[in-house]
């Protein structure tokens, strides 16, 4: 017996044809339930589950063919085999218009029953798996997963849960992997509308030419390769919520028909005529300068005034703080579970090592960091050389003078310069506190105030540094 399957129903009205087919199939390991009409298989297709129905055409009372008609109109996913001893192709055909997947001629060779059967097992299982992949891929992010208690990321929680139940359109804008989708999942999770679809689209990932047909769909024949008629993302997303990811990418036409879109819900599909309506919450992201995008005519500002009813400002990783080791914490447990290793925590230094960096990444960076972590982490806990030496990820973080920001100030600049400073300083002498302080020209307490002044963190117990004399 396979117990991932469900039953085979047999439906033949010979006691020695239903005992033939029973044991043909259990010998392959099928369940199988036998019936002597079609009334009675109705009955317990109606009670339960079934991986298909064989049934013989000529039965008593109802026939065969009418109780495919029957099977097709209330279970029409219910695969259907039809045997009979009266083989002709007129036969074969009304048998297949029944609804019938396959028909078999008596006498049959057992194989051929048992290749019709397996081809439905098979069917059923991919069934299954799509299905558990589309669950997997519609189960949207709770508030619970937006990690930290910076100041930053509680009131992010809490503007969440005052506009989750509201039906306002959001604007998201944040550097990233800061975690705009995290945010965009868990609007849509508190909403009225969290049994409904939620879709996600990333607008950069798509090219340009075949974004608006997967926004808006197309008509069979609105171009090459159009073979059928193709509803889009929002038509799916009816009654649900629509997630825009780098919307700032999507081209200038067709910001134009998303604005008449936002105006009412209707559109039509590429090639169509017809003018189509739904009603779906759009929640829009990008981690580009909006306005800058504006000002340089990229992406229009009417756009934005209706997308930006409420806006999110999410902060980047290297300003939340304490939030760092938290979210590290998090990812060392979810990663040390898929890798079944026994590594307990972060050392000092490398809690230090993680501190230091800049995350031009953010999460997503971080997130990466402690994956390999632990792939290459032989001991009980994370030691600094198990960790990226980040200095690829340091030089992307760096802006020279003169291609700062025009709004950043002086201060801000020197700041931001000397911070890279003594960040390098340390990631070059391994975290020593003194030694890093030696390579600058400093004394350790004057590092160790600098470092104060920029809110870098220090770290437990100058981890690194010499044991003082005895």
């Amino acid at each position: 017996m396979n117990p991932t399957l469900p039953s085979v129903l047999v439906v033949d009205d010979e006691k020695n044809m239903r005992r033939s087919l029973q044991t043909m199939l259990a010998d392959e390991g099928y369940e199988v339930r036998t019936v002597e009409s079609a009334e009675e298989a109705l009955s317990f297709l109606a009670g339960g589950e079934f991986l298909m129905v064989i049934t013989d055409a000529r039965l008593g009372g109802m026939t065969g063919y009418e109780l495919l008609g029957r099977i097709r109109h209330r279970w029409p996913d219910l695969p259907t085999l039809m045997l009979t001893a009266y083989a002709t192709p007129k036969l074969a055909v009304e048998a297949i218009q029944a609804g019938a997947v396959d028909y078999l001629a008596k006498p049959f060779a057992p194989e051929e029953l048992l290749h019709a059967v397996a081809r439905c097992a098979e069917r059923y299982r991919l069934l299954r798996e799509n299905a558990a992949l589309r669950s997997r891929a519609s189960e949207t992010p709770s508030l619970n997963q937006i990690i930290g208690e910076s100041p930053g990321i509680r009131e992010l929680r809490h503007l969440i849960q005052t506009v989750a139940p509201t039906e306002a359109r959001v604007l998201i804008l944040g550097e990233s992997g800061t975690g705009k989708e995290l945010v965009a999942g868990a609007l849509h999770h508190l909403s009225r509308r969290r049994t409904a679809p939620y879709l996600r689209i990333n607008c950069a990932a798509i090219p340009e030419s075949l974004l608006e047909s997967e926004l808006f769909g197309h008509e069979k024949g609105a171009f090459t390769g159009a073979i059928k008629q193709k509803p889009g993302r929002v038509e799916e997303a009816h009654g649900g919520s629509l997630f825009l990811d780098e919307i700032a990418d999507m081209s200038p036409p067709l910001q134009a028909k998303l604005l008449r879109f936002l105006e009412d819900g209707s559109f039509t599909r590429v090639g169509g005529t017809q003018e189509l309506r739904v009603n779906v919450r759009l929640i829009a992201a990008t981690n580009r300068d909006i306005v800058q995008a504006i000002a340089a005519g990229r992406f229009r500002e009417d756009l934005f005034h209706r997308l930006n009813v409420v806006q999110f400002n999410l902060p980047p990783l290297r300003e939340r703080g304490g939030d760092l080791l938290l979210l590290a914490g998090h990812f060392l447990k979810l990663f040390r579970a898929g890798m079944n290793k026994n590594v307990n925590s972060l050392t000092p230094a490398a809690s230090q090592k993680l501190l230091s960096h800049r995350w031009p990444g953010n999460v997503r960076e971080l997130r990466n960091a402690l994956e390999r972590a632990l792939i290459l982490e032989t001991g009980r806990d994370i030691q600094p050389a198990s960790l990226p030496d980040f200095r690829v990820e340091s030089r992307l973080s760096k802006t020279a003078p003169g291609d700062a920001a025009l709004e950043e100030s002086l201060d801000g600049i020197l700041a931001r310069m000397e911070r890279q400073l003594i960040t390098g300083a340390m990631e070059q002498n391994d975290f020593n506190l003194t030694r890093a302080a030696e390579s600058l020209k400093l004394t350790r307490h004057s590092l160790r105030y600098r470092m104060q002044r920029l809110r870098m963190a220090i770290g437990e117990g100058d981890s690194g540094d010499p044991p003082a004399a005895q």
